[in-house]
């Protein structure tokens, strides 16, 4: 229990906040889920229902375009979807890192996957860790682009 004890009184240190803070969900010694900050997603049209679904049973409030109406909507209209829902846009259009086409000011955060083969196994694969990573609140105003190997940050506002 000691070493577990000094491993959270370092985290805090570190991140200069409570260690049940710092992640998005912590379960306790009684196993009641704690939420320390809700994710909202906003899935793009080009995920598959088994993705949001996956999402959901880890916990985050997640909405895909396709129920939304959203299915044959451009990036303009997803993105203001999703920043009228005040949700992080998930997404694996190119389109979102073009200033020219898209440009970004404030929103909830832009998530933009890369991945081959864009199948729902590796799309999770590197989502997932992503959210658990980081707070909600750590990606507006930020497009994030994630793969396998790197993740890269713009601050777009």
């Amino acid at each position: 229990m000691r070493c577990w004890q000094g491993i959270l009184n370092y985290t805090e240190k570190i991140f200069k906040q409570p260690f049940y803070m710092q992640r998005h969900r912590l379960t306790t010694p009684k196993s009641e889920l704690l939420v320390a900050e809700i994710y909202k997603l906003y899935l793009d049209q080009m995920f598959h229902l088994d993705v949001a679904e996956a999402l959901i049973r880890e916990g985050y409030d997640t909405v895909r375009a396709a129920e939304t109406g959203h299915s044959r909507s451009d990036d303009q209209q997803i993105l203001d979807r999703a920043i009228a829902e005040n949700r992080i846009l998930v997404t694996l259009d190119e389109h979102f890192g073009d200033w020219v086409v898209l440009p970004l000011s404030k929103h909830p955060g832009v998530i933009r996957i890369k991945v081959n083969p864009t199948t729902s196994k590796n799309v999770l694969k590197i989502l997932l860790p992503c959210l658990r990573r980081y707070t909600a609140s750590q990606f507006e105003n930020h497009l994030v682009i994630i793969s396998a190997k790197r993740s890269k940050w713009i601050l777009t506002a």
